[in-house]
């Protein structure tokens, strides 16, 4: 199938805006020489009002920007199109014709951007995402289920693992995104869609008691010397426990250092020490019935959860699709 959107030549010869456009494979259209649809944009409203002031009014441009768009428009076609004056602006015979053509080709012109859109629910290929179990049973499921109506053709690829790895796999291109916690500094390049908040909770098992009320009240070096501790390898909720137990001058006993929030409430659950995790995790662990929280003063700064994808990859028509999606 072939399109041909150029100016009836018995209307005007020598154009210079659009030479033409064809369908490819596919039936995919593609502009061979893109118009300056701004530009007819401006002479159609100025043909409607003939009125320069008016139409910069409307259109949202200097009286000299609108003057030297039409100026360009005529010196490309070799052709006066307005004839004006101090009190009026009207059409010559052949801005008459022009407008004829320019209708024609914006008509077109919103025609196939309308069809370019209408593409979008049309779009195959494959995207991988990274996330925490948590994370694909606790509100993946929504996002995918939408995502999967909306285009069907997209397949998912799905990779879980430690959340504390989500940004690192986007940035090495192992994933096209992922879902993690916002770090306190995003690295550069790389762009930060919030989906939900969590708290970040201190965790203990429901016996025996591994933190009674005196060392809350009085977190310190000497009351929590003996308390063993079962923290994250590396990640948001690690630098911000660290940062608590700094500023209590806590030197923490550890008792293991463990890949996975997961992890750390099966371990806590089972009396070896006490936890750091998000609120998010114990909302879906089959272990929180064994699980206590403890309050502490000043709690732990909120887990801000996320997509995280490269700045540069989001004008992929995949990754566009999902990542706009979730707005």
């Amino acid at each position: 199938m072939k399109w041909v959107l150029a100016p009836r030549q018995s209307h005007l010869k020598g154009y210079g805006l659009l030479r033409k456009m064809i369908y490819l494979q596919h039936n995919v259209p593609i502009i061979e020489t893109l118009m300056n649809s701004h530009a007819l944009r401006l002479f159609l409203s100025l043909a409607d009002n003939l009125h320069f002031g008016r139409t910069s009014r409307e259109q949202h441009v200097s009286p000299s920007a609108l003057s030297r768009s039409i100026k360009q428009l005529e010196d490309e076609l070799g052709v006066t199109l307005f004839v004006r004056d101090n009190r009026s602006v009207r059409l010559t015979r052949e801005g008459l014709r022009f407008r004829e053509y320019a209708s024609e080709v914006m008509n077109g012109w919103q025609a196939i951007r309308q069809s370019f859109m209408q593409d979008q629910a049309h779009l195959h290929g494959e995207l991988s995402l990274y996330c925490s179990v948590t994370a694909s049973y606790s509100f993946l499921y929504d996002i995918l289920s939408s995502f999967r109506q909306d285009y069907p053709r997209i397949e998912m690829k799905l990779h879980t693992g430690d959340p504390a790895k989500a940004v690192e796999r986007v940035q090495q291109g192992l994933e096209d995104l992922s879902i993690g916690a916002r770090p306190d500094h995003l690295p550069a390049g790389i762009e930060f869609q919030s989906i939900t908040r969590s708290e970040l909770r201190l965790i203990g098992p429901q016996s025996p008691h591994l933190l009674h009320e005196e060392q809350l009240r009085h977190p310190g070096a000497e009351s929590w010397k003996d308390v063993p501790m079962i923290l994250s390898e590396e990640g948001l909720a690690r630098q911000r426990t660290d940062r608590w137990l700094k500023s209590h001058n806590i030197k923490p006993r550890i008792y293991a250092q463990v890949s996975g929030n997961e992890a750390i409430v099966s371990m806590v659950s089972l009396g070896f020490g006490i936890g750091v995790v998000p609120q998010i995790v114990l909302d879906n662990s089959p272990l929180a019935a064994r699980i206590r929280l403890y309050d502490i003063q000043p709690p732990l700064a909120p887990y801000d959860i996320g997509l995280f994808a490269l700045e540069k990859r989001l004008k992929d028509p995949l990754i566009a699709a999902f990542w706009n999606r979730q707005r």
